[in-house]
């Protein structure tokens, strides 16, 4: 098989196991690899990609050269202790499982409401009208912004995690990263404007808790404020919205999944795992070399870009038995999907209860549910994650 020379996600579904197969290759041949082009590393392994994703000492988070005007260069995903733990410490309360268990009723209402508005239609754009409004509303809600500027939600986040993790130099990339400096510069805008709200009327929200709170005795700075608005508003509905995107995919692909969930909704939960492990809605991550290191035989040197496959590493055979079978009973199901260590997501426990609570239901309330036959799905174009930006599904209507 001929290696690529500059990786990429890929573009489309039927790109998938040509993929997976490059990366089964990688990790055979190749497990630490340098891109000639662009000087970026790449790692393929479980044990390595781990280990890059956990190793803070020798893999930094910390952003390189993203300047002040960036909020993601002060937030806690480009941190590293101990200022990673004072920013996570801040927000953690409101991560809780007994925090995020208390929001179940809510979400719950939601899924139901917006199911409402389709059962009878027999067809539906499952990002469109569920995947996507269910957690947006949940993370809007949570941080105290109107649901109502979805759409703009939606903008900034394709803008941001469109961006491809290593950069590039071709014409499609470089219009890629001025579309996500102008979401960068329009949140940190829409935010600013919001942090000064709260702060003349603060409200029972995390934005307001956030402006209250300190670190070592001193506030936030306002680019540390809105780094953490930001984050938490992309990744807080990114992910969830892929997560159910990419298991109904894995459960239409996997007919004998959906028949066992369907006679047995017991199972959901290690469905989920299996979906975050087997189609995960985050592809890779990037760290940096504090000095240099070696690396499955190869010596990456410091200051260099390295790239953690995590869709890789949950594909390694030494970690998982048959790794390209779909099985929703796998036990155990150790995925990198929601990262390791002091970077495991904080929203983990949010994306696994909204998905634990619409899943069940839209299996329920939409019987037969089904991809609408030759429909195209467009894949998000990401470094970043996987998932794609529509999804035309059919089903029996419920009158």
């Amino acid at each position: 098989m001929q290696i690529m020379q500059t990786p990429q996600p890929p573009k489309s579904l039927h790109e998938l196991p040509a993929h997976f197969l490059w990366l089964a290759e990688m990790r055979a041949n190749h497990p630490a690899y340098r891109d000639p082009h662009t000087g970026v590393w790449h790692v393929f392994r479980y044990d390595d990609v781990e280990r890059v994703l956990t190793d803070y000492a020798d893999f930094s988070s910390a952003s390189r050269g993203g300047g002040e005007s960036n909020p993601f260069s002060e937030s806690m995903i480009s941190s590293d202790p101990p200022r990673h733990k004072q920013l996570r410490g801040l927000v953690s309360q409101a991560f809780t499982l007994r925090a995020i268990a208390q929001l179940a009723p809510r979400i719950a209402d939601l899924a139901h409401g917006l199911l409402d508005q389709v059962t009878m239609t027999g067809a539906m754009d499952l990002i469109h009208d569920f995947a996507y409004p269910l957690p947006v509303t949940v993370i809007a809600e949570m941080l105290g912004v109107p649901a109502t500027r979805q759409d703009d939600f939606k903008r900034w986040s394709d803008a941001i995690v469109s961006v491809q993790l290593a950069g590039g130099t071709d014409p499609a990339q470089i219009a890629q990263q001025q579309q996500f400096g102008m979401a960068i510069r329009e949140m940190s805008m829409y935010f600013g404007q919001l942090l000064m709200e709260r702060h003349q009327h603060p409200q029972d929200d995390l934005i307001s808790g956030l402006l209250a709170a300190e670190v070592d005795g001193q506030r936030l700075t306002e680019m540390e404020l809105i780094g953490f608005c930001v984050l938490l508003l992309v990744a807080g509905n990114e992910t969830t919205t892929n997560l159910i995107g990419n298991a109904v995919l894995c459960f239409d692909q996997h007919p004998e999944a959906m028949a066992q969930l369907t006679q047995n909704p017991d199972l959901m939960p290690g469905a989920i795992e299996e979906v975050l492990r087997y189609l995960p809605s985050v592809w890779s991550m990037v760290r940096t070399t504090t000095h240099d290191v070696e690396v499955a035989g190869e010596i990456i040197p410091a200051n260099a870009a390295v790239i953690a496959w995590i869709a890789s590493g949950n594909r390694d055979a030494a970690q998982f038995p048959d790794p390209d079978r779909f099985d929703i009973t796998r036990k155990p199901n150790k995925h990198l999907t929601f990262g390791h260590g002091i970077h495991t997501c904080i929203g983990a426990p949010l994306a696994r209860l909204e998905a634990g609570i619409a899943l069940p239901m839209l299996l329920d309330r939409l019987p037969n549910l089904r991809r609408t036959p030759d429909a195209p799905a467009e894949v998000i174009e990401s470094g970043i994650v996987f998932g794609v930006r529509n999804l035309p599904v059919i089903f029996d209507a419920v009158r």
